[in-house]
């Protein structure tokens, strides 16, 4: 009987989730209902999908409403009334226009006007005027009392009826007030719902209308005639496209020819029986589960990627699948690899392969561009949402807002304890708690693309953010419910680089031969980086530059590519929680200690010592050891990874787990050990394929930097850096012979460049440098040649005096003098602030001045380089008062077990907790030789001495040492002061002034 009810994907508006909406349903008595989120299909499916476990049949609809004003209702009579709903409310959204006062002829959706007194719409067949209950003693006094029969029940429905109605309404009109960015006080009650607008009994309901029957009459025929039918977690029938070609039958030719046209290149012309046997044994899987055609749409994406020359990479579990390797969807062999095609693909699997394809930040736009030009002319393309939700300290930040508090007075509210706050901080804290993860807003997924088999408003309305493309309602777990499967087109600033580095390498060493970058064999048997690798100088390198993954190769020793492929791996959360990432490094390192290793795990799992390091070990071992067939497994690994949502199913899973292994004579301890490491991986490793994907990466950007350090660490600088700041990259170019110079006016681009050995920061780093003034600077260089003095620059480039204090600042025109020199020319001849303006045939001679000499420190350089760079270009130990050099990072393996004192220039900070909640933290430092610190700062020295922003630090503790990996536990730190030059020079500028 309700034909108008929200749950909080009415957002900013409702307060109950749809198992909340369908609970205080079933509490009603209520059997059929239609859900109507205002403007919103957010909540639809998944309230369809919740319906039948609660005995209610559901039925969807639409409030279109203009801010809070309602215009209509619509509700649609079947699937297809849906899509029609849909489409009208996404063309609205995506033109950002209000909704007319009257509907659309829809041909199968029924409409709901709200009552008011003057209604005087004439209603079509499809058109009904609902009454509310508080609309029933006006009815007598209107026209329609001789028209019962376009009268239907509306009550609304927003929130919780009885003791929590206060509250829920109080949380609503909290809502109104975020979304409309004003104090509670002055919202106004236009913008609010009515406190009665929840759900009652079904005789209650009844009896507000006794006096008209029919009314109640209509309600339910309405009803009656509406239905919605979606599949849920239907494997035989996905949603995606399913058809490539022309057929089922064309689709299957193609990939299998494809796939046979591949193999020369890539297991040359007479590939091994084995070979031949996997890739048939593939295609007749991916043909069962009808997954020809996603097979086929990822090779089509990136055809187009080859042609227009975009370098991208293909991971995740797809890696496992020869098919994908002969499509030059992944370049991971997983023969060579013995990788898992069941982790993959299996019968019991209901969703469909996982590609992430990763390409340069600068590309992904286009391939985003071809996939909707290409497959999306029907509407069948769309981005696929998240929903970004309140959490604790924003929620009570919006609500301090909303209470007109300060904002340190809001932030008193988050950091002080419940009791101690006064009666608008608890209120704050209460309504806070109480609104953490509502739904705020519709956020994009990071790259998930649905390419549908009909128009995605089939399945929900969209909305069309800046980036232009439309945007489902719902998220990735609902897409895959209903069986709509993203294609994920990630962007990766590692892929820049390598693409980058390729185009610098070709114009800094042009006699060079081309790079092949695609020749992973040839790196993966290479010397020069494996010996890299074993030592860990991979900074600027994918996935291996970070201090975790430099400590672990160190442990490690990896020096090949396998061993690279578990590092990857291992240094995930989950590996390193359950404990396992240390007994891996035991085994790996000390071949006896592989004997501890159960019989069975050992034979499940040689290449790991029988420790489980990827995804799909998870399933391996529940099916090897735990005897659960495939399908179940597959509900094992899903289940760890948070996308499983039934729980009753995964805890009978679990409970089969250990009533097969008690069967099998598999020990109690042992048994719950081995489900406490698959526990503990809860979504954090990575698939073997995964691994694999990365490595290849790895090697290819660790080719680069072994063979073109200088080219590769300008195109690292120019994507952005990476785990560190520009700054280290900068550093890393030095320690590799690099000569490092600020930007120049006659060599410098707007990004980093490279002549031979000397890189000239990019005129891009220089902060508050407009582009309009870098854009001047180099399209007149380029027009009319090299800029002579000083003179000729000021008459050639129209420049604010603002602009070009900064340009010498940076030391961009040090060839034409010293930087205090030039400064004081350019304020004599520039005025105050005023741009010169070129103007005549003739240059304007600029007057000189005899200036006195002028002290300078080259020090001085440092400052404006810290203010304008972020980090000066000299080494920073010059900078400090030192009157010690303490013990140097090479000097570590001589002082073990020993307190030590050193000097590191800081580099970055990992945060962390110990097990009771207390703070610690890890340190990476560079001591004055450019070479690497690692500390350990335990909770009492962190509590203490804690870490004060960027500089040269002086630590004192104790060489401790782990697999041959050396760091200092630091029990005591001091930030260097750094030599006052500041004052120094400006005292000069004041003296030479006077």
């Amino acid at each position: 009987m309700y034909l108008n009810t929200h749950t909080y994907y009415s957002f900013k508006y409702g307060t109950l989730s749809e198992e909340d909406l369908l609970t205080t349903a079933r509490q009603c008595g209520i059997r059929e209902m239609a859900l109507t989120d205002i403007n919103s299909t957010a909540g639809s499916l998944n309230f369809v999908r919740l319906a039948p476990e609660f005995d209610i049949r559901p039925i969807l609809g639409i409030d279109f409403r203009n801010g809070s004003k309602q215009q209509f209702i619509g509700i649609a009579k079947n699937n297809d009334g849906f899509q029609e709903l849909n489409t009208y409310l996404s063309q609205h959204l995506h033109t950002k226009t209000a909704f007319p006062e009257r509907a659309p002829k829809f041909k199968q959706a029924y409409i709901i006007y709200p009552f008011h007194f003057d209604f005087k719409l004439s209603l079509r067949k499809n058109e009904f005027l609902g009454i509310r209950p508080r609309d029933i003693i006006k009815l007598p006094m209107t026209k329609w009392k001789n028209h019962l029969n376009k009268l239907v029940i509306l009550q609304t429905v927003s929130f919780r009826e009885g003791q929590e109605n206060k509250i829920h309404f109080n949380m609503h009109r909290l809502l109104r007030s975020i979304d409309k960015n004003m104090l509670l006080s002055r919202l106004p009650k236009e913008e609010e719902g009515s406190p009665d607008d929840v759900m009652h009994s079904v005789g209650k309901l009844f009896e507000c209308y006794k006096d008209y029957p029919e009314i109640i009459v209509n309600t339910k025929k309405l009803l009656g005639r509406c239905s919605i039918q979606f599949q849920f977690n239907n494997p035989v029938n996905h949603q995606n496209m399913k058809v490539y070609s022309g057929s089922e039958e064309e689709d299957m030719q193609m990939i299998t020819d494809l796939c046979y046209k591949g193999l020369p290149y890539r297991y040359g012309e007479n590939p091994d029986q084995e070979i031949i046997d996997r890739l048939e044994m593939e295609l007749k899987m991916i043909k069962t589960k009808g997954f020809v055609s996603y097979f086929l749409v990822n090779w089509d994406i990136l055809c187009y990627a080859r042609k227009k020359g975009y370098y991208y990479v293909g991971r995740g579990s797809g890696a496992n699948s020869v098919v994908a390797y002969l499509l030059r969807i992944t370049d991971v062999d997983p023969v060579q690899l013995d990788l898992y095609f069941e982790r993959f693909i299996n019968l019991f699997r209901q969703n469909p392969p996982d590609f992430d394809i990763d390409f340069s930040w600068k590309d992904r736009d286009d391939i985003t561009r071809y996939i909707f030009e290409r497959f999306g002319k029907n509407g069948q393309v769309s981005l696929l949402a998240t929903y970004s939700t309140f959490q604790q300290r924003a929620i009570i930040r919006e609500l301090g807002k909303v209470f007109g508090l300060p904002p340190h007075e809001i932030e008193k509210v988050g950091q002080t304890e419940e009791k101690d706050l006064d009666q608008i901080g608890r209120l704050i804290r209460r309504y806070g708690t109480r609104l953490t993860d509502f739904p705020s807003h519709l956020s994009i997924h990071a790259g998930g693309i649905l390419i549908a088999d009909r128009s995605i408003h089939y399945f929900t309305a969209t909305s069309l953010p800046p980036k232009g493309y439309p945007v489902t309602h719902f998220d990735m777990i609902i897409a895959e419910d209903v069986g709509l499967f993203k294609f994920d087109i990630l962007s990766q600033r590692g892929l820049g680089k390598i693409r980058d580095s390729l185009e610098i390498i070709h114009k800094n060493c042009p006699d060079d031969p081309e790079v092949d970058i695609h020749n992973f064999k040839s790196f993966k048997d290479d010397p020069k980086l494996n010996n890299k690798l074993r030592n860990a100088d991979a900074i600027g390198c994918f996935y291996i530059e970070s201090p975790a993954m430099r400590m672990l190769m160190k442990k490690l020793q990896v020096d090949e590519y396998l061993g690279l492929v578990a590092a990857s791996s291992i240094i995930r959360p989950g590996v390193a929680k359950s404990g396992m990432m240390r007994e891996y490094i035991l085994r790996y390192r000390y071949p006896e200690r592989r004997k501890e290793a159960h019989p069975i795990l050992w034979d499940i799992m040689p290449d790991t010592y029988g420790v489980m390091v990827y995804q799909e070990d998870v399933i391996k071992v529940a099916h090897l050891f735990a005897k659960l067939d495939l399908g179940e497994a597959d509900m094992l690994r899903r289940g760890m990874s948070g996308k499983y949502r039934s729980r009753d199913e995964f805890q009978k899973v679990k409970d089969k787990f250990f009533q097969n292994c008690k069967d099998l004579g598999h020990t109690y301890e042992l048994t719950a050990e081995i489900w406490r490491q698959i526990e503990s991986f809860a979504g954090y490793a990575f698939a073997k394929g995964h691994s694999a994907s990365y490595a290849v990466e790895s090697y290819q950007a660790l080719y680069l930097k072994t063979y073109y350090p200088l080219e590769y660490m300008v195109a690292v600088i120019n994507n952005g850096g990476g785990f560190y700041r520009t700054e280290f990259y900068v550093h890393e170019a030095r320690m590799n012979g690099a000569e490092i110079e600020a930007p120049c006016i006659n060599h410098s681009e707007g990004l980093t460049v490279i002549y031979g050995k000397t890189i000239y920061l990019g005129f891009g780093m220089v902060k508050d440098l407009n582009q309009t003034t870098i854009e001047a600077v180099i399209l007149e260089r380029e027009r009319n040649g090299q800029f002579l003095d000083l003179d000729d620059f000021i008459n050639r480039v129209n420049v604010s005096l603002e602009q070009i204090k900064l340009l010498i600042r940076i030391g961009t025109l040090r060839e034409f003098g010293s930087k205090k020199d030039i400064l004081w020319q350019v304020h004599f001849s520039l005025g105050a602030g005023v741009s010169r303006t070129k103007s005549g045939l003739f240059k304007v001679p600029i007057k000189q001045w005899t200036l006195p000499p002028l002290h300078y420190d080259k020090r001085e350089d440092a400052l404006d380089e810290m203010d304008l760079l972020g980090f000066p270009l000299c080494n920073p130990f010059d900078l400090v008062e030192l009157d010690r050099t303490g013990v140097l990072s090479k000097d570590l393996p001589n002082c073990e077990n020993r307190r030590v004192e050193m000097y590191g220039y800081l580099v970055a900070i990992k945060n962390t907790g110990t097990s009771n909640g207390k703070r610690m933290n890890f340190g990476t430092f560079i001591d004055r030789e450019g070479q690497f610190i690692d500390t350990v700062h335990f909770p009492p020295s962190a509590a203490r001495y804690p870490f004060r922003g960027r500089g040269v630090y002086q630590l004192v503790g104790k060489v401790v040492e782990e697999f041959d990996f050396y760091s200092l536990e630091v029990d005591r730190m001091e930030k260097v002061n750094y030599v006052n030059l500041e004052d120094e020079s400006k005292e000069m500028i004041r003296a030479v002034s006077r």
